[in-house]
């Protein structure tokens, strides 16, 4: 009986001692500490406020040929509403122009003979919303369609009885979708996927195959030799942009020969930004090798840095407007949200000049600072 306590206290010393050791490794290694408490905490913050499915501030180019009591009470109640942002234009080139430019989501249009027509008994509304995002497009419908509903209840509830409530003319909404005639989806994601692939093969790929590098030392062996740092990294920077480019080819003719997704723009402008976005990519990879040295943490640092915040703070799933402050400041900190931007409106929309530079522009200085940066801190670690 005794023997058989003592080895049940030895079992439980044991146990223990072993318990305190893991725990003394877990704690030693930062890493493991970040993906169990870090991890959990960042996707909370970002599903809690930076995920969100609603559309709100709907930039509506609201037009008016000639406006009328009816037509100004309207647009009104769609300025009270937080699921818009109502612009009072009187020419319907001028909205159409916004609508090019990215600078509306849809124009609302009234006729100039609306007012005659409700007084008549029936008058139509045309709605037209930027469909380069097809579930945005119909959640703006929706919205739009229950505002217009709510406006005539409310003006059935001021009638009051029947003889009145039967002069209320019935209001119609014609809608139109722009750049996404098919209202397809796919014709939206498969441009921004283009956007993940890229990032996958450029950051996250070129992370994890250099760190294993430096963690088997084979750099170190280079640094001996009278080759210079800038020569290292150009010359791991070629392979894993020919892959990249390889990437973004398969990308190009699974869109035109398997979805059908129609190109409005230039192909030469969309390897061109496309190009830019992956020398961004690369650089992030290259630093973040060179800061960590292991392939394991590397991994979780191109995860975190590049391809969770592409997939969820781009505007590939939901649009930016409608979370808080600090996670649309966050989001257009990424350079993922400009070529996502970019592709979307090159495929679906055309050649948008104003928006393509501006985008570009900002890819390319990206490129250039993070490429300087990754070449500095490989050299910092040469010292």
């Amino acid at each position: 009986m005794n023997q058989q306590v003592k080895q049940q206290n030895s079992f439980w010393l044991r146990l223990i001692a072993l318990v305190k050791k893991e725990f003394h490794q877990l704690l030693r290694d930062r890493s493991n500490l970040a993906i169990g408490i870090l991890l959990p905490i960042l996707l909370i913050l970002i599903f809690g406020y930076g995920l969100s499915l609603d559309v709100k501030d709907t930039r509506i180019a609201v037009v008016m040929e000639s406006p009328s009591l009816e037509a100004i009470d309207i647009s009104s109640s769609l300025q009270l509403s937080p699921y818009f942002s109502p612009m009072m234009l009187t020419s319907l080139k001028e909205a159409e122009q916004l609508m090019v430019d990215g600078e509306a989501d849809g124009i609302l249009h009234f006729g100039s003979d609306f007012a005659r027509n409700l007084a008549a008994g029936n008058a139509t509304i045309q709605l037209v919303v930027h469909g380069t995002d097809a579930n945005k497009a119909r959640i703006i419908q929706g919205y739009v369609a229950n505002a217009l509903a709510n406006w005539q209840q409310k003006q059935i509830d001021r009638a009051g009885n029947k003889q009145q409530i039967s002069t209320i003319g019935i209001i119609t909404v014609e809608p139109r979708l722009w750049f996404n005639a098919a209202n397809s989806s796919t014709w939206f994601l498969v441009p921004c996927v283009i956007v993940l692939i890229i990032t996958l093969v450029g950051a996250m790929l070129t992370a994890m195959v250099m760190a294993k590098e430096w963690e088997r030392g084979t750099l170190e062996a280079l640094f001996v030799t009278p080759v210079r740092p800038l020569e290292i990294l150009i010359a791991k920077i070629i392979p894993y942009f020919v892959v990249g480019i390889i990437g973004l080819l398969l990308c190009l003719l699974a869109a035109r020969w398997l979805f059908h997704v129609p190109m409005q723009g230039s192909l030469l402008v969309i390897i061109f930004s496309s190009t830019l976005y992956l020398l961004v990519s690369l650089g992030i990879g290259l630093v973040i090798s060179a800061v960590t040295k292991n392939q394991f943490l590397a991994c979780q640092m191109a995860l975190f840095i590049s391809f969770l915040p592409s997939v969820m703070l781009s505007g590939f799933i939901f649009d930016l407007r409608s979370t808080p402050m600090i996670i649309q400041v966050i989001g257009q900190l990424l350079p993922a949200t400009y070529f996502m931007d970019l592709i979307k409106t090159l495929y679906l929309a055309g050649n948008v000049w104003p928006m393509i530079i501006k985008n570009c522009a900002v890819l390319a200085a990206y490129a250039i600072g993070l490429l300087a940066l990754a070449l500095k801190v490989t050299r910092k670690r040469l010292e």
